[in-house]
């Protein structure tokens, strides 16, 4: 069994990206699991917090992604690029240094994403490049999932409500579970 471990970079309540991510639960191909990660209670990094020891949500999320087989980022957009909530999260997830190794090195992470505009998120994917490539994570490249006109998309409770959406959702998943599965 290939086990993934999905974020969402918002904590909106009816986050459509948050929506993506149930969708992609329901979509993994046969063989492969996603558990939901949450990063609501991981706190604004501060070094000072750091020192006097990583606090316990953080500790979860990184024992959680670590055992896991894969990542998946269900990144929204702000002002094109990585939401702050989010990039604060893989921050935590990074420290203390020594740890990048067992938490992020050479890990399948896909990234995905919805947002209202017509670009979706793909400035927010692209500016997640870097970030990995610092890590040492194996971001897939193999499959992109940009979802545009997510108002449209998703229902008023956040669902993704869309076949058509849904279909490219399973390929990009298909895709992504292969890769980790060949590595």
């Amino acid at each position: 069994m290939t086990i993934l471990v999905g974020l969402s970079g918002s904590l909106r309540h009816h986050s459509f990206n948050s929506g993506l991510l149930r969708a992609a639960v329901e979509e993994m191909p046969d063989g492969a699991r996603l558990d939901i990660g949450s990063i609501a209670d991981v706190p604004l990094y501060n070094g000072d917090v750091e020192a006097e020891g990583i606090p316990a949500a953080v500790i979860r999320l990184k024992d959680q992604v670590a055992a896991a087989d894969g990542l998946l980022l269900v990144t929204p957009e702000y002002n094109n690029g990585i939401p702050g909530v989010f990039k604060n999260v893989i921050d935590w997830l990074s420290r203390p240094s020594s740890d990048i190794a067992r938490i992020f090195g050479g890990k399948a992470v896909g990234v995905i994403g919805t947002s209202p505009g017509r670009f979706g998120t793909l400035s927010a994917q692209t500016a997640w490049l870097p970030v990995l490539r610092t890590l040492e994570a194996d971001h897939w490249s193999g499959g992109r999932l940009v979802v545009s006109d997510a108002s449209a998309l998703f229902d008023g409770s956040g669902d993704l409500a869309d076949g058509a959406t849904r279909a490219r959702l399973r390929k990009y998943l298909a895709g992504f579970v292969a890769h980790i599965q060949r590595t």
